[in-house]
């Protein structure tokens, strides 16, 4: 089936009001990957002049972003959530490689948080993975990638704090 943003965004929004939770937005998580196998969709979005951070679509009711990201280097992001939201990553072309952090202390008193190494995994094209409100990770691509992603909110709105990987304790 063709999508356009306009019948993926109604898409969206039909789940998420449905089903705000979790559960909603697997299902979402499900239809990203149906949108990422569009060919037509992908090419009209993940264009080599999108900049790498697109807003395709932005809900005024529910506030759930649309964004298309081309990334054309190598790059890295240190570990962090979304705040009080979550966020889908559709990987449509390239590798991400996701590593996922244990909590060990939330960012206080002007403090960053501390995790520790969880897992790593690829997210190759096709495959979309949710985060939801907390979860803790970090994208590394070693080459270009384009991806479709929606955020609850538009992170960009929203205050988020700061993570840092735990010194390993040093044996005396």
């Amino acid at each position: 089936m063709a999508h356009t943003i306009e019948s993926f965004a109604a898409d969206c929004k039909r789940i998420l009001s449905a089903e705000p939770g979790p559960s909603g937005r697997q299902k979402v998580c499900a239809l990203v990957q149906d949108v990422l196998t569009d060919k037509a969709f992908v090419a009209r979005h993940l264009r080599d002049d999108t900049p790498e951070r697109d807003i395709l679509y932005e809900d005024p009711d529910l506030g759930f972003t649309i964004l298309a990201h081309v990334n054309n280097d190598a790059k890295g992001s240190p570990p962090h959530d979304h705040g009080p939201t979550w966020a889908i990553y559709g990987q449509a072309t390239g590798e991400t490689i996701m590593t996922d952090w244990e909590c060990l202390s939330r960012p206080a008193e002007g403090k960053p948080g501390q995790v520790r190494f969880a897992r790593e995994y690829s997210l190759t094209p096709g495959m979309a993975y949710l985060y939801n409100e907390g979860d803790l990770h970090s994208p590394r691509r070693d080459a270009a990638t384009r991806l479709i992603r929606i955020e609850g909110v538009n992170v960009l709105k929203i205050r988020r704090f700061p993570y840092q990987v735990a010194e390993a304790a040093v044996a005396a």
